[in-house]
């Protein structure tokens, strides 16, 4: 049998309920999931941490260029299952992202590997610099770039 030691893990696991973290027993707050996010090239690469989550217990959602993700960390399921400590947050997780309109939200990709989801969302092209001809009276052409 495995036993806690340390004298500070119920203060901390007593903080961290005050503060809306996600412990067990405190479900009714969604927990804030930690997220790395970069453009890379001509799309936006979105990673959020979720180790433990299976990836049917993720939600996506988008709705006016808001993206919603959120998991669900489960118990441990079985009858015969025994918990000796439980330090790992379990409940929902849940955060927004607002979505600038220089966004194609309607070709947004996603990926689950190793505990990780990765969405990358492509930059739409109404938004990438193009390049506008001028034309003039003279035979001299010019081109800009907008």
């Amino acid at each position: 049998m495995l036993m806690r030691t340390d004298p500070f893990r119920e203060l901390d696991r007593l903080t961290q309920q005050m503060f809306g973290t996600a412990t067990p027993g405190t479900w009714s707050k969604p927990a804030a999931m930690p997220m790395d996010a970069y453009r890379d090239g001509d799309e936006f690469v979105v990673c959020f941490d979720l180790p433990g989550v299976a990836a049917d217990a993720i939600e996506l959602d988008v709705e006016r260029n808001v993206l919603t993700v959120k998991a669900e960390r489960r118990p441990i399921p079985g009858k015969d299952v025994q918990m000796q400590v439980s330090e790992r947050p379990l409940g929902v997780f849940s955060r927004q992202l607002f979505l600038g309109d220089a966004l194609d939200t309607d070709h947004i990709s996603a990926g689950y590997e190793a505990g990780v989801l990765t969405l990358r969302i492509p930059i739409a092209e109404k938004a990438k610099p193009r390049r506008i001809e001028i034309t003039g009276s003279t035979s001299d052409r010019k081109e800009i770039q907008a």
